[in-house]
């Protein structure tokens, strides 16, 4: 390795999320199971991989590792070298992560990543090609880019790597990152290739679906204290070789919570310092997105609402209601009128994740500011796959809408809300949607009516791609979806 290549070397910013879901090395036996494999059953092929490929170890001398190790080594240095020339923000991204060779450690049949290493198997890189190396090293920045750690919540993990996986492969392949590797069968789909597809939604359709399980491409570390089903795992560390605390020969290494922030923090500022140093032009979109909201001032979402809604009112100016002011003046000046009718329409998604505290919390909010315009009308609604819970306020009819109550519990179907509108002649000034931001399918009709979209979602930005999308009780560390 050469002092340049050692200088790009450091420390980034991100991991990716946590399963025994990999790829196995090409030429390994795997074991066939009957519809969706259990935690048990992948357990069993793991094992099984590496104890087919520990037997083979056990053959060659040590100067055969030695010397597969400094081949593969080479291959993955060559690899980020090409990305910097031609793909130079993720080439930036992959020189800061450390290569370490953990063949010998008995859990790594591919690759991994744990924000600040580059984890690798020596056979499984030395069976690629450069150029499957650079997807290889891209597809592990893009678990760091995205933080699909950070964005799982309590989903089931297998589903959502894969998910992850697709989406990440996807954008490898459509920005022309390295040549897709084709020794495994990977996940991915060109059905996943549109910007209305990201990793949460990709899950849904998975999940919905009971997809059949595949094997990610590498291995996805756990958060310490979050492992598999919920259950506590083990600490560990990419540069410690002992055995106990879960370290060591034949258990991955995890990530503290503590290094999980500061992994996450770091990040932000390698994108945004990577997205710099080579232009706007040269950074993929959904990734310049990420950028714009680590970067771009956003207006609050309660100021966001009161100007969309304040946008809607038709006000004149009347001699009806003398400007108070203007007396003084001895002048006589008109007053805004605000008797014109303002006519909204709210849909509350009621598909579990926007709770009662925040429905109570948002209707408030709209209340406050609707209680200015003299004259409105509310009508509001609950949905999932269809909707629930019609109702209509008005500013004189003596009911408080704060005590609305979400109705549903389904799916997340936003269409039906475009339908409900429609069949029942229902044409609003405005439009506000309340949601996490995953629609089962599209996010409705672009052309009826001024839409915002308020959208509460703990583990990305997704943005409509019409309208207005403005994130509750915004998080500057969150990000747009991918």
């Amino acid at each position: 390795m050469s002092i340049e290549e050692a200088k790009m070397q450091g420390q980034i910013h991100d991991w990716a999320m946590a399963d025994v879901n990999h790829m196995p090395v090409p030429g390994s036996h795997i074991p066939r199971t009957n519809g969706v494999p259990s935690k048990d059953e992948l357990e069993q092929i793991r094992d099984k991989i590496l104890a087919e490929e520990a037997e083979k170890e056990a053959q060659k001398t040590p100067e055969q590792k030695k010397q597969e190790s400094e081949e593969a080594n080479e291959k993955l240095v060559s690899a980020r070298i090409k990305m910097l020339f031609n793909q130079a923000f993720f080439g930036n991204i992959a020189c800061r992560l450390k290569l370490k060779d953990v063949t010998d450690d008995g859990w790594c049949p591919t690759a991994a990543t744990d924000g600040r290493h580059f984890f690798y198997n020596r056979n499984f890189v030395n069976s690629l090609n450069v150029q499957q190396c650079v997807f290889l090293v891209g597809h592990e920045i893009g678990h760091c880019i995205y933080e699909h750690f950070l964005r799982v919540g309590d989903r089931d993990k297998k589903y959502w790597n894969m998910a992850g996986d697709y989406k990440i492969n996807g954008m490898l392949v459509r920005e022309k990152i390295g040549e897709i590797i084709d020794q495994v069968n990977i996940c991915y789909d060109d059905k996943y290739n549109t910007d209305e597809w990201y990793t949460e939604n990709v899950y849904d359709d998975l999940e919905s679906s009971q997809a059949p399980v595949k094997m990610t491409l590498d291995v996805h570390l756990d958060v310490e204290g979050e492992g598999e089903d919920g259950k506590p795992c083990a600490s560990g560390s990419g540069d410690n070789e002992e055995d106990g605390e879960g370290k060591g020969k034949g258990k991955k290494p995890t990530i503290s919570k503590d290094d999980a922030k500061a992994i996450s923090d770091e990040l932000k500022n390698a994108v945004i310092q990577a997205a710099q140093s080579v232009g706007a032009g040269n950074v993929p979109a959904e990734i310049a997105r990420i950028v714009g909201q680590l970067t771009e001032p956003k207006m609050d979402w309660k100021a966001l609402i009161r100007v969309s809604l304040e946008s809607n009112m038709k006000n004149d100016f009347t001699f009806m209601t003398p400007n108070r002011k203007s007396q003084f003046n001895n002048v006589v000046l008109p007053a805004m009128n605000k008797e014109q009718m303002i006519d909204i329409c709210i849909s509350m998604d009621a598909s579990g994740s926007i709770g009662q505290d925040d429905a109570t919390d948002f209707l408030s909010e709209v209340k406050g500011i609707m209680d200015q315009f003299g004259q409105y009308r509310i009508r509001i609604w609950s949905f999932d796959t269809a909707v629930y819970g019609y109702d209509e306020f008005t500013h004189d009819d003596g009911r408080d809408i704060t005590e609305y109550q979400l109705v549903g519990g389904g799916g997340t179907d936003f269409v039906c809300n475009w339908d409900y509108m429609k069949e029942h002649d229902i044409d609003p000034d405005q439009f506000i949607m309340f949601t996490d931001g995953e629609p089962w399918r599209s996010w409705g009709d672009p052309d009826y009516c001024d839409t915002l979209f308020l959208i509460k979602n703990r583990y990305s930005k997704p943005e409509a791609p019409f309208g207005q999308s403005v994130y509750y009780d915004e998080n500057p560390n969150q990000r747009l979806a991918a």
